[in-house]
C-alpha cells in the first residue's frame, strides 16, 4: 500500500437480537470497517484518476479480511455485503467511485466468490458526515431478506483531503424478516440475481 496513505481505521459490530419481536436464537451480526485515507487526487481537477484503483486493491483485501475476522473469522458465516465512500470537501464524487473495484471484488475474492453484484453508496461530506451503506445477499441480489443498510461514519473524517473508505458485511438476514420473495435457501447462484 506504497500509494495509500492510511490516518485511521474504524471497525464497528452490532449484534441484533430483536427489532420488538421474540429474541433471536441467533443474533444478527453487522460489522463495519472503516479506512480514512489521503485523497491524492484533492484540490484540483485530475483527469487521469483509474489507476489508483489499483493502488486500492490491497487496502480493500486487508479491510475484508479485517472485518471477517471481527465478525468471528468465518468467512462462510457471511451472508450479506455492501460497501460505501465519503469524499472530503476538496475531492469530488468521482474519487469515492474509486472504490468499486477495489472494495467490491476484495470481499469477493475474502468470502470465496461471492456472486451478487456488491451494492454501494458514495457523496461528499466533511468530518463526521454519515453513510447508509445498503446490504444485500452475497450471492443473489433479489433474496428479500437481506436488504439492510448499515449507517456509517467516524467523528473526525473525512477532512477536505481526506476519503472514507467502508465495506459493510452481516451474518445473516434482517431479524424479523417476514416479507417473503426468494428464500436463502433457494438461490440458484448462477447470476448473481436469483
Amino acid at each position: 500500500m506504497a500509494d495509500v496513505t492510511i490516518r485511521k481505521f474504524l471497525t464497528v459490530i452490532e449484534e441484533i437480537f430483536h427489532e420488538g419481536g421474540p429474541v433471536a436464537a441467533t443474533p444478527l451480526r453487522r460489522g463495519a470497517i472503516l479506512a480514512v485515507i489521503a485523497n491524492p487526487f484533492a484540490g484540483s481537477y485530475h483527469a487521469e484518476i483509474a489507476s489508483f484503483m489499483d493502488d486500492l486493491k490491497p487496502l480493500g483485501i486487508d479491510m475484508a479480511r479485517r472485518l471477517v475476522a471481527a465478525l468471528g473469522g468465518e468467512a462462510k458465516a457471511i451472508q450479506g455485503y455492501g460497501k460505501g465512500s465519503i469524499v472530503g470537501a476538496t475531492g469530488e464524487i468521482e474519487h469515492g467511485a474509486l472504490w468499486h473495484v477495489p472494495g467490491g471484488y476484495a470481499m469477493r475474492e475474502v468470502l470465496g466468490g461471492a456472486k451478487a453484484i456488491v451494492p454501494s453508496a458514495k457523496k461528499v461530506g466533511g468530518p463526521g458526515a454519515r453513510l447508509d451503506i445498503p446490504i444485500t445477499h452475497i450471492d443473489a441480489s433479489y433474496v428479500r431478506s437481506h436488504f439492510d443498510a448499515m449507517e456509517v461514519g467516524v467523528p473526525d473524517a473525512p477532512r477536505a483531503n481526506e476519503i472514507v473508505f467502508g465495506l459493510v458485511m452481516t451474518t445473516g438476514p434482517r431479524v424479523h424478516a417476514r416479507m417473503g420473495g426468494l428464500a436463502a435457501a433457494d438461490i440458484k447462484g448462477e447470476d448473481g440475481l436469483r
